[in-house]
C-alpha cells in the first residue's frame, strides 16, 4: 500500500522550478529559499556584531549612558514599572529617541535581529506570488501581518 502512494506522488506533474543543487548533498533548494537563508546569515552576523559593539561602547564608558553599569544592579531586583519609576527610562518604542546613550545603543542590534523574519518573508512573497503558489502566499502574508503588529505593540497583552 504504501509503494502504492509513492508511485501515483512520482506521477504527479508538480510545475518545475529553477532549484539549486547543494554542492555533496544531492538536495535542491528554490532560489527564493536560499535568499531568505543568505539574509538570515548575515542579518544575524551583522546583528551580534553590532550588539557586542555597542555593548563595548556602553561598558567603556566610550558613551555616556543613562544609567551608569555601576548603578544597575540596585535596579535587578525590581519590578518593571518601579524601574521606569524611578529612573525615568522610556518604555515601548521610546528607547528610538534615546540612542544616544551608549545602554540604548545595544537596542539597535537587537531591532536588527528582531527585523530579520519580517524581512525574510518579503524575501519570499514575491517569489510565492510570481509562482501562483497561494497556500504559500497566504501563510507568508499572515505571518508578516501578525509578526509586524505584535512588533507595534498595538495589541498589549500581559502586566508589563
Amino acid at each position: 500500500m504504501a509503494k502504492s502512494k509513492v508511485s501515483a506522488l512520482k506521477q504527479i506533474d508538480y510545475p518545475k522550478q529553477e532549484e539549486t543543487a547543494l554542492p555533496a548533498t544531492g538536495v535542491t533548494v528554490a532560489p527564493e529559499q536560499l535568499k531568505y537563508a543568505t539574509l538570515l546569515m548575515y542579518g544575524a552576523w551583522s546583528g551580534i556584531v553590532t550588539l557586542a559593539a555597542t555593548f563595548f561602547l556602553y561598558m567603556s564608558g566610550a558613551i555616556t549612558s543613562f544609567i551608569p553599569p555601576s548603578q544597575m544592579p540596585q535596579y535587578w531586583g525590581m519590578k518593571a514599572s518601579k524601574y521606569l519609576e524611578l529612573t525615568g527610562a522610556p518604555h515601548g518604542f521610546g528607547w528610538a529617541g534615546m540612542l544616544g546613550y551608549g545602554d540604548y545603543m545595544n537596542y539597535i542590534g537587537l531591532a536588527l535581529l528582531g527585523t530579520l523574519t519580517i524581512a525574510g518573508y518579503l524575501i519570499l512573497l514575491p517569489a510565492y506570488l510570481k509562482k501562483k503558489d497561494r497556500p504559500y502566499t497566504v501563510i507568508v502574508v499572515a505571518e508578516i501581518l501578525v509578526l509586524s503588529l505584535a512588533a507595534s505593540g498595538i495589541l498589549k497583552v500581559g502586566g508589563h
